[in-house]
């Protein structure tokens, strides 16, 4: 048999045999998940945890989010407290852990605006990595699949 094949109502894929339409969508998933993983992820994942508030910090005004990240802590040594030109301010992205207690907040800083987008983009490369996960692996299994067991 060929790496891919059909053969009575079942599939034949990456040395497996008797495959159900599932399992093969699964199996493919797996592998391009697999193939999608790389040192990028990982640098995603340094970043999310990075921007993790974790780090005990002085007392907050109520309100504010407790603890700061080590994203912040390093950003705002490098940048200390040098402010944009002209008085611009830039959106930031607070809390998100859970979703439902994320905020936008406007900061003038560089060092807290860098510190902030530290784990945005983590977040962004994560949700690159899932579409291209799954947009492989609709079009690689609708290339393989047969009739009704076609996705879309």
């Amino acid at each position: 048999m060929d790496t891919v094949e059909e053969l009575d109502n079942t599939y034949f894929y990456a040395g497996r045999s008797n495959l159900t339409a599932s399992q093969l969508l699964f199996m493919i998933f797996c592998e391009n998940t697999a193939n999608q993983l790389g040192v990028q992820d990982f640098g995603a994942i340094v970043a999310i945890v990075a921007g993790l508030n974790i780090l005990p910090t002085r007392t907050k005004p109520q309100g504010a989010i407790d603890g700061t990240s080590y994203a912040s802590r390093g950003a705002r040594q490098i940048f200390g407290n040098a402010k944009f030109p002209r008085g611009i301010k830039l959106p930031t992205i607070i809390g998100g852990y859970p979703p439902s207690k994320l905020k936008i907040r406007m900061v003038a800083k560089i060092g807290t605006f860098a510190g902030r987008a530290v784990p945005v983009v983590g977040w962004v490369i994560l949700a690159s990595d899932v579409s291209q996960i799954t947009y492989r692996t609709v079009k690689e299994y609708n290339d393989i699949a047969k009739g009704d067991d076609k996705l879309w």
